[in-house]
């Protein structure tokens, strides 16, 4: 897995919920949204093997903590089962203006009632994966014990839950019973998977015969054998996310296809036959896929040509003035660029040489944004700006190049 990156957004009660977004180590098929257990957290065992064994699979997961609970701001006792579904549509948009919708929800115990719920709201979800699920809201109300009483008689009570004390107000036990859990389900048209352990104490195996029953195909049921509610013992967390990932492979975009091209020096582009424009490219040992926007009939499979040729300046750029910082034993923070291009008629370009200015027709201007964390000295803003026109991606794209084209047999691609 490449690694997290940590993502705050706001939930449904207005405040920052904390997020960890756990990224594959090459090409994102997918992006899935994990919801935990109820009082649990995004840092529990079963949360962190699922996602690491996505993200090996190639898919991308956020998981969060629900308002109130684990890093996240608010307070718990303000929330409900209906927050916490309006907490992962709200978590979906973010995926959604920022990276991509998610098209995989995975949710454990109440979490996985949630799932069920917020994926009416998600229309980009294909998929769902269960682990542990009532079949309605409710069932968590028997957890309350002997507070149940006094939640109903005075508005609240202190509940002790998996050993932490919470307060629960009786609005967050009416609005468990107001849910229904399996009417929603009938209504999902997406592939569901349940897995359920025979033996679990908390939420019992029947529940998961009533998710299945309630679900139109197509669905499938996995049993976790010998398997607490948790999932507390490695294998069984690791055991569940190897199903899921591989379960979810069948309802995501092809990895990138294995097609069988000779060995060339430099960089092979060849049609995949998927789609319009869809293209297969491999430099190295890296391979990957090239395609165009879907308003333009591609199949938005991966980066279009001038995406390649936007990143290819961007990354150069953050390498250049990392290579200067470090050589210069700087003391400053992490790079991103942002490459923005559009086609601008040459004499509108404001912030073009004169020589630009000078052509007839549209020209195509980049615009680079460097963010860099910490502060930094202004003097020091010039000198970074200058080392960042070093770049020699920026030279080849501002110089002149020589550009020799051939036809040659799919034979002759190999010689030099």
């Amino acid at each position: 897995m490449a690694g997290a990156q940590k993502i705050t957004f706001i939930g449904s009660k207005g405040e920052p919920l904390a997020a960890r977004l756990d990224l594959p180590a090459g090409l994102i098929r997918a992006t899935a949204l994990f919801a935990h257990c109820f009082t649990c957290s995004k840092d529990i065992m079963a949360a962190k093997r699922i996602a690491s064994e996505l993200a090996a699979k190639g898919i991308a997961v956020l998981r969060f903590d629900f308002t109130g609970l684990g890093a996240s701001g608010g307070d718990f006792a303000n929330t409900n089962f209906s927050s916490n579904v309006e907490d992962l549509v709200l978590a979906a948009g973010f995926l959604r203006e920022n990276y991509e919708a998610p098209s995989i929800l995975v949710g454990h115990s109440l979490g996985g009632a949630a799932v069920l719920c917020a994926s009416l709201q998600i229309p980009e979800v294909k998929a769902i994966a269960t682990i542990g699920a009532p079949a309605d809201a409710e069932h968590v109300v028997h957890n309350f014990g002997a507070s149940l009483e006094e939640i109903e008689r005075d508005g609240e009570a202190t509940v002790s839950l998996a050993g932490r004390p919470f307060k629960i107000q009786k609005q967050f036990v009416d609005d468990l019973r107001t849910q229904s859990i399996e009417k929603h389900i009938g209504q999902m048209k997406k592939a569901l998977m349940v897995l359920h352990s025979p033996i679990d104490a908390t939420v019992g195996i029947e529940n998961a015969a009533r998710i299945f029953t309630a679900a139109k195909h197509p669905k499938s049921f996995v049993s976790l054998d010998n398997a607490d509610h948790l999932l507390t013992r490695s294998e069984d967390a690791i055991y569940a996310a190897e199903i899921i990932a591989a379960w979810a492979s069948r309802f995501i975009a092809p990895d990138v296809p294995a097609i069988d091209m000779p060995d060339v020096e430099g960089v092979l582009v060849a049609e995949t036959g998927e789609g319009k424009y869809q293209n297969y490219v491999r430099s190295g040992k890296h391979r990957f896929l090239a395609d165009e926007p879907t308003e333009m009939g591609g199949l938005d499979s991966g980066p279009s040509p001038y995406d390649f040729l936007g990143a290819a300046l961007g990354a150069c750029t953050s390498m250049t003035l990392r290579m200067y910082i470090n050589f210069k034993k700087l003391d400053i923070g992490a790079i991103s660029v942002t490459v923005l291009h559009n086609k601008v008629h040459a004499q509108d370009c404001e912030d073009c040489t004169d020589e630009q200015k000078s052509k007839s027709g549209k020209i195509d201007r980049f615009e680079r944004r460097i963010a860099i964390e910490g502060d930094i000295a202004p003097d020091m803003h010039d000198k970074l700006l200058k080392i960042a026109d070093k770049c020699p991606v920026h030279k080849t794209m501002q110089g002149s190049s020589a550009i020799v084209t051939k036809i040659v047999s799919p034979e002759q691609q190999g010689q030099t």
